[in-house]
């Protein structure tokens, strides 16, 4: 009897910001899953996984590791010292110290009460006794502790365990804290212990320290960013999996909008397979507008445009500057108005191209080049900040030239021009 296959539901075809096990690219020529998987022979050093935001790193790490029996994955972003890091290990590696439960019971004998709590761990054994022999009582005790030396304690266990470490977003770490991690798993990592962290190449990961720390015993595997071919196969691969059907003109239309972010391929996916399924279409070129495209951008980039616009906090208001759309918008407003309607996407923009945009958006009061150089920098240390991760755009003072940096933001200022106020040249 032949069995029907069940058609995947479009939640498990094209999955934004998970894990997309049917619309997986591994991208072969790359070399990069080979290279990846060799942290589990005795490799000996330290895997630094490193390429820019939303490229799929963690994604690629999850795909290699995650038969790994004893998986302990940490995520940087929650991690605020290093008693947290190491407590984070010996949770995910359920290791914590067992308590067993006793009874304490009092008597008015003359061989008084006796309590006892023992601490059983390997390797390690501890018992607590008290004697009381002035009352009746009875309770019990229960608790939950951890014994000695957490670094000591979560690398001992880790390797016992025959675990693979990950820590993804490394870079969202304190610097200084990058470094005492690094150091305390040298001497297991050198022993072959399986280490990986996962970075986006910004200066809040000191990749400098971090090899130091090593003597060089780094294994660096560069995540380059997606190529159009690349991020083709999403969609090419993914729709039919639900009997719907996407031109080739079309799907390269979706890869090339998406700055090399497959992430946002999948988010386009998804998008339009949720307007062909509920229209009853089986052509997504049936049911594409660009209008997708806006709705994405609506919830990509808004926050962080959001808090750039706002500037920092300012003592008095800011001089409001007459737009001649009309209206008025203050010198942040300004610029990221003038940067939208450049719609840079990922590249560099020189000053000049700069400033010739802002004219074009102002009647008068034009702002001077000094002004217009500040508030580049202050937005540069605003994203930085309120990101933590990578700065969504750089400026570069010496060259003069500003770097939008994240693909959902190059992209939001490309789409989102009816929430910015910009309109493209």
């Amino acid at each position: 009897m032949i069995t029907a296959t069940k058609k995947p539901t479009l939640g498990r075809v094209f999955v934004p910001g998970g894990m997309p096990d049917l619309t997986y690219v591994p991208r072969t020529e790359r070399d990069l899953e080979r290279r990846l998987s060799e942290v589990r022979d005795n490799l000996c050093k330290l895997v630094v996984v490193t390429g820019p935001t939303k490229t799929g790193k963690t994604v690629l790490v999850r795909k290699v590791l995650r038969s790994d029996t004893n998986l302990v994955w940490i995520d940087g972003g929650l991690i605020k010292s290093e008693d947290d890091f190491w407590s984070e290990c010996l949770h995910k590696i359920s290791d914590f110290v067992e308590v067993e439960r006793v009874s304490e019971v009092g008597s008015t004998s003359a061989l008084g009460t006796n309590a006892k709590l023992e601490i059983g761990v390997p390797g390690i054994k501890a018992t607590v006794g008290g004697d009381d022999s002035q009352g009746h009582n009875s309770k019990t005790i229960t608790k939950k502790a951890l014994v000695g030396a957490l670094r000591a304690r979560a690398i001992r266990a880790m390797s016992d365990a025959g675990a693979t470490l990950v820590i993804d977003d490394f870079h969202y770490l304190d610097r200084s804290l990058q470094g005492e991690i690094v150091r305390a798993l040298k001497g297991a990592v050198f022993d072959g212990f399986p280490a990986v962290v996962i970075a986006i190449p910004h200066r809040r990961y000191d990749a400098v320290r971090v090899e130091r720390e090593m003597n060089g015993r780094i294994e660096p595997i560069k995540v380059p960013d997606w190529s159009v071919v690349e991020l083709i196969v999403i969609p090419e691969r993914g729709f039919p999996l639900l009997d719907l059907e996407i031109s080739e003109k079309l799907a390269q239309r979706l890869a090339e909008e998406a700055y090399g972010s497959p992430h946002l391929v999948q988010e386009f996916c998804k998008e339009l397979g949720k307007r062909a399924l509920n229209g009853g279409f089986r052509k997504i070129d049936e049911v594409f507008d660009e209008d997708v495209f806006r709705v994405i951008a609506e919830h990509t980039g808004k926050v962080i445009f959001d808090k750039l616009a706002s500037g920092p906090r300012a003592r008095t208001d800011r001089i409001q500057r007459p737009l001649v759309a009309g209206g008025s918008a203050d010198i942040y407003r300004v610029v990221l108005m003038a940067l939208a309607r450049l719609a840079p996407g990922m590249n560099k923009i020189d000053y000049e191209t700069l400033r010739s945009s802002i004219r074009e958006i102002l009647t008068d009061d034009i702002p001077q080049a000094h002004e217009v150089t500040r508030v580049l920098e202050k937005m540069a240390q605003i994203a930085s900040k309120e990101e933590m991760s990578v700065k969504v755009l750089d400026w570069d003072d010496e060259e003069q030239k500003l770097h939008i940096t994240d693909p959902f933001f190059a992209f939001f200022l490309k789409w989102a021009r009816d929430h910015i106020g910009g309109r493209a040249a």
